[in-house]
């Protein structure tokens, strides 16, 4: 079996002294894994950054067998925050979700075009928020909708709005601006919140009953964020 695609790199992992066993997410197959011969090359190492677009041709000989792919880069888009380490970390967390989350050999466009949109994203002043919706639309895609304007209970405190969900054990309180459209008021408070219930329900609804554990990526992520 034999393709040409372009995909975003999604993992790299050392296979031997030459080589990686790699992971892509490519517009018409989805997610393929595969080794790189070489990959520690001159020519390679410095292109082979997660999150960089790719033109792959992958070959294999069977079915059930790993397969090999030949690139070209096609965009540098990484190394482009490698003096930013917020926006570097939060590539290499989105990047570790779709791999993570996602399933070989399907195709999903959608997914294809939000990775597109995460590099759009990270252009923009408000990236942080920008990129809270990014994780729920994502989760979104792959059927796990939060519809958080379902849940929330909403009153005012000393003139104030407040959003909240309640559960057997507590109460939480939900930053305005992911329920309220028109909400341009986000403070770093906010966007922290925002972060932990997408992560929190993650962990809840999608993780554990998989019994996967929480992506150290994001959790390094987060960190960087409140630092």
């Amino acid at each position: 079996m034999e393709w040409k695609e372009k995909g975003y790199l999604l993992s790299k992992n050392q296979f031997n002294e030459n080589s990686s066993i790699v992971e892509f997410f490519t517009k018409k197959k989805g997610k393929v894994s595969g080794i790189i011969y070489g990959s520690t090359s001159k020519k390679l190492k410095n292109y082979l950054q997660i999150g960089n677009k790719f033109i792959v041709n992958f070959s294999s000989r069977g079915d059930g067998k790993i397969g090999y792919f030949k690139v070209e880069i096609e965009q540098v888009l990484t190394p482009l925050y490698f003096d930013n380490k917020n926006k570097l970390a939060c590539i290499i967390s989105a990047m570790n979700l779709i791999k993570l989350l996602t399933v070989e050999f399907q195709e999903n466009i959608k997914i294809y075009k939000l990775i597109e949109n995460l590099f759009e994203i990270l252009t923009l002043i408000d990236w942080l928020k920008k990129y809270i919706f990014w994780e729920l639309h994502f989760l979104k895609l792959i059927g796990y909708d939060l519809e958080l304007k379902k849940l929330v209970n909403k009153e005012i405190i000393n003139g104030k709005i407040f959003y909240s969900v309640k559960s057997n054990k507590e109460k939480k309180f939900v930053p305005n601006f992911l329920i309220e459209s028109n909400n341009k008021d986000s403070n770093k408070n906010d966007l922290l919140k925002g972060l932990k219930l997408v992560g929190d329900y993650l962990d809840k609804s999608i993780l554990k009953p998989n019994n996967i554990s929480f992506p150290r990526a994001r959790l390094d992520f987060v960190n960087r964020i409140k630092t």
